[in-house]
């Protein structure tokens, strides 16, 4: 039997290098990663999911504003973790939020550090879109793939849209392995 996390598109970029988009319409989208070493592995795959995410990437890349909402998405991670992801997931396209807005919309207004790493840890950043939370003073903060790719996809939106504030409906969480399905409204 198949890995679950053995079917992947993988997008080359010149800026990003290479995207690699794990999953499948079976168990949903379980990780994104940015990687500037071409992947040992190949877009081996034709699952619908995937090819769809994969459009919907290349459409974002050329700065159209992209719903990612009914992406069914599986993260793993913490139940902390899956909040702040949720809470991420609520942040518009072309706006950013402080670490300490994602912490007081969480009821836990001094977890600003721990927003930081659950963010961090977030397996699928873009659809996730963690790039989006930068420090309270308006410095960037970090970001797993790099600065660069988060200044990046940062100034593709804001240029892209002109810092539209209109609020993403939410996205559709896969069940996960207690066999809970999430939805953010």
């Amino acid at each position: 039997m198949k890995s679950k996390a053995s079917c992947c598109r993988i997008i080359e970029h010149p800026i990003l290098g290479y995207i690699v988009i794990k999953g499948g319409e079976e168990t949903g989208i379980t990780s994104l990663e940015f990687t500037n070493s071409e992947p040992k592995i190949s877009n081996n795959t034709t699952d619908p999911l995937l090819t769809h995410v994969e459009d919907l990437i290349q459409q974002y890349l050329l700065g159209k504003p992209v719903g990612f909402e009914e992406i069914p998405l599986a993260p793993h991670g913490t139940p902390f973790q899956k909040s702040v992801w949720q809470t991420l997931c609520r942040i518009p396209w072309g706006a950013t939020q402080s670490y300490k807005w994602v912490a007081a919309q969480l009821g836990k207004p001094t977890a600003y550090r721990a927003i930081g790493q659950a963010n961090g840890k977030n397996p699928i950043p873009l659809i996730i879109p963690c790039h989006r939370v930068i420090q309270h003073n308006g410095d960037l903060g970090g970001y797993s793939g790099g600065l660069h790719i988060k200044s990046f996809l940062l100034s593709l939106e804001s240029s892209a849209c002109g810092h539209s504030k209109e609020s993403s409906p939410g996205f559709h969480w896969a069940s996960d392995t207690t066999n809970h399905s999430m939805t953010l409204l």
